[in-house]
């Protein structure tokens, strides 16, 4: 018993708390299963790699400000036919992290474009790929203030140290001079360099009119759209789709 206390009170001291706590019944399953010691060293440090995964898993997950938690085997591919499932898989893959590429999901307001944008996030967060979520007003409004406290730099690596970046809610509402010029900043350091994926309910015609610049528009589309992938999105309200199978909205192809 005291060579049993004294194991686990090194595997603490190891930092090895998890295989700490699993110590006793470990061993209890070895015995049973007449397990040989590399076995029972394999249980111990697997039970504990599961469990550090799972901690680091949720504190990348708090530190990517998702506005909530959806997986992709979680969305209903049948319900917007209009979407490449064979597509979304594809992305899920991360490949085009790794390949510093960009996606772009457009489509009018509630067809699932933030959401699918969630799904490829905690695929990536799964993979290990560091992510980082905001819209974009609440991005421009943070970077803002940076700038006039005169500590932008510092406030920028927050959206290019990620190698996923999201920008969500693109062209709900028009950017000013400075919003737009440091959008272009961002895009200009995280061109290939990094990834983002990018939702909007506006076409790419109309850049010009949410920047307010259609030459600044241009450089950031170019940067934006060199590497990318496009995904357009049109259909029913995602958000209301339970209701809409229940019959309790007609949906748009009914009133179409």
């Amino acid at each position: 018993m005291i060579d049993f206390e004294k194991a686990r009170t090194h595997l603490e001291e190891l930092g090895l708390s998890n295989a700490a706590s699993l110590l006793d019944a470990l061993l209890e399953k070895a015995q049973h299963r007449n397990s040989t010691y590399v076995d029972f060293l394999n249980d111990l440090l697997e039970a504990e790699l599961v469990e550090r995964q799972r901690r680091n898993m949720e504190v990348r997950t708090k530190l990517a400000r998702l506005p909530y938690k959806k997986t992709l085997e979680e969305f209903d591919f049948t319900f917007q036919p209009s979407i490449d499932e064979k597509a979304i898989k594809e992305l899920a893959t991360m490949a085009f992290v790794h390949r510093e590429e960009n996606v772009i999901f457009l489509g009018p307001p509630g067809v699932g474009k933030t959401r699918l944008a969630v799904g490829l996030a905690m695929e990536a967060l799964s993979q290990g790929i560091s992510v980082y979520f905001s819209s974009l007003i609440r991005l421009i409004e943070d970077l803002k203030k940076a700038y006039e406290e005169n500590r932008l730099e510092k406030r920028m690596r927050i959206y290019t140290r990620p190698k996923l970046l999201i920008i969500d809610e693109v062209g709900y509402l028009p950017l000013d001079g400075l919003g737009s010029n440091l959008f272009f900043q961002l895009i200009s350091a995280r061109y290939e360099r990094g990834s983002i994926i990018l939702t909007s309910n506006k076409g790419f015609g109309e850049c010009g009119e949410l920047m307010g610049d259609p030459v600044l528009a241009t450089a950031v589309l170019d940067r934006l759209l060199h590497h990318a992938h496009i995904i357009n999105i049109r259909g029913n309200s995602y958000r209301l789709k339970d209701r809409l199978k229940a019959g309790l909205y007609a949906s748009q192809r009914d009133n179409a």
